[in-house]
């Protein structure tokens, strides 16, 4: 049966996108059963078997699911998508083109909408790193003096095309352009990093054996093989990165695009904090680890002997029960929000108090998070390896920080109690043998 007016000439308007070169994506939204967990779908063009084919993403709340038909099927997947007709269809479709946007809205009633909207060139990023609002619809041409920020990745890669981040034409995907910038960010910040390390393996006149690097909380993997791409043309050989994740179908996906890309060197486990305990570690990834998971990756980088340990924490819970609201500050922290961001804050000041006792120099700064969302801290340690520090100073101050707001214990740093006092137990036992 014939697609209804107008959601034929807005398929009309996909197929001349894509036979003109100008498509970039379509995105459905609006899902019309709204107990479902399938909250959007996104597609693309991609290249199958040396054939244009469309790749469907659907964004579950708690995975993405690809699925990819080639072009005819693909149409014809989106008008059954779009079929009001249907519980499971979207209410709302966008097609976004280099040429202008089309939209279709669809009503509760089935009455079809079909709007046009005329979209200018898309500007360069703000060299400052600030995040930007790629939302909007139209963005201003360049000005002949702007300047256009090199990045420390080029486009034409293929694993970029294979997670979505560029078109077939490796132009980069207008909706993609905030993770691109935010995944240069955190390249920049690695290489500050490893810049102050007195020696990496794989740099000239150091250890010739591969970096390594574990990802916790990998996802679809576009850090992952962002960093496993960098730090190979940084070091001109292939690191051995892993990519830790829960979810077996985001590890599947993983590999076969690893294995695709040619990616020597890069896997994909299934696994977490608790499960993956690795052996050797010179660069320890943990971003977004919720509460106290933030202090086992701490502390799982430490026994690994990571060099560089970055961490983004999240969901910080551990301490606020336990704070008590010093007579001095019992106006500020009356307040709920002021009480949590207290906590906040008072959490990783003392997870860089305990990185600097154990030998790192820490930082915690903000960062334009690899999520849309606002927390955006990081935790960045780098080892001294054998330069001086001054690990009493810094559990003194660990001790008034707890004394001053009453804290009782602190995850990280029970962790590292009992590592010291495990290993002067079987110092003991080595020594009565």
């Amino acid at each position: 049966m014939p697609a209804p007016p107008p959601l034929a000439p807005f398929l009309a308007a996909v197929r001349g996108a894509l036979a003109a070169g100008t498509f970039e994506s379509v995105v459905l939204s609006k899902p019309r059963d709204g107990h479902s967990d399938l909250k959007g779908i996104r597609v693309r063009r991609i290249g199958l078997r040396s054939e244009p084919a469309l790749s469907f993403v659907l964004s579950h709340a708690t995975r993405d699911v690809t699925r990819n038909h080639g072009i005819d099927d693909g149409i014809a997947t989106l008008a059954t998508w779009l079929d009001a007709g249907s519980a499971a269809a979207f209410a709302h479709a966008t097609l976004h083109a280099e040429d202008g946007d089309v939209q279709l809205m669809i009503s509760k009633k089935g009455q079809h909408t079909l709007r046009s909207l005329a979209r200018a060139p898309v500007a360069a990023d703000d060299d400052d790193g600030d995040e930007v609002d790629d939302t909007a619809s139209s963005m201003p041409p360049l000005a002949a003096h702007d300047r256009v920020r090199e990045r420390r990745l080029p486009l034409d890669l293929p694993f970029l095309v294979e997670l979505g981040i560029t078109d077939a034409s490796h132009r980069l995907v207008p909706s993609m352009a905030r993770k691109w910038r935010q995944i240069d960010k955190f390249l920049e910040v690695l290489d500050s990093a490893l810049d102050a390390l007195p020696a990496v393996p794989g740099a000239a006149g150091a250890t010739p054996r591969p970096l390594r690097v574990v990802d916790f909380g990998a996802g679809k993997g576009y850090l992952t093989f962002a960093v496993h791409e960098h730090l190979r043309r940084r070091f001109g050989a292939a690191p051995e990165v892993t990519g830790v994740e829960l979810r077996a179908e985001l590890v599947d996906f993983g590999n076969a695009v690893a294995q695709r890309c040619g990616a020597s060197g890069l896997r994909f486990v299934a696994g977490d904090l608790r499960s993956f305990v690795p052996e050797r570690v010179d660069i320890m990834i943990a971003l977004h680890a919720c509460d106290t998971a933030t202090d086992h990756a701490i502390d799982l980088g430490l026994v690994a002997g990571a060099g560089v340990l970055v961490c983004s924490p999240c969901c910080h819970k551990e301490l606020r029960p336990q704070m008590t609201r010093p007579g001095a500050l019992a106006g500020v922290l009356r307040h709920g929000v002021h009480f949590g961001q207290e906590a906040e804050m008072v959490t990783d000041s003392l997870r860089a108090l305990l990185l600097e006792a154990a030998g790192y120099d820490a930082r915690v700064f903000e960062f334009v998070t690899l999520e849309h969302t606002r927390k955006n801290k990081m935790i960045l340690a780098t080892r001294r390896d054998g330069r001086s520090g001054e690990p009493e100073r810094a559990l003194a101050q660990v001790k008034e920080l707890k004394d001053f707001y009453g804290i009782r214990e602190q995850c990280l740093e029970q962790l590292l109690k009992k590592r010291v006092m495990s290993k002067a137990s079987l110092g003991q036992a080595e020594g009565s043998a």
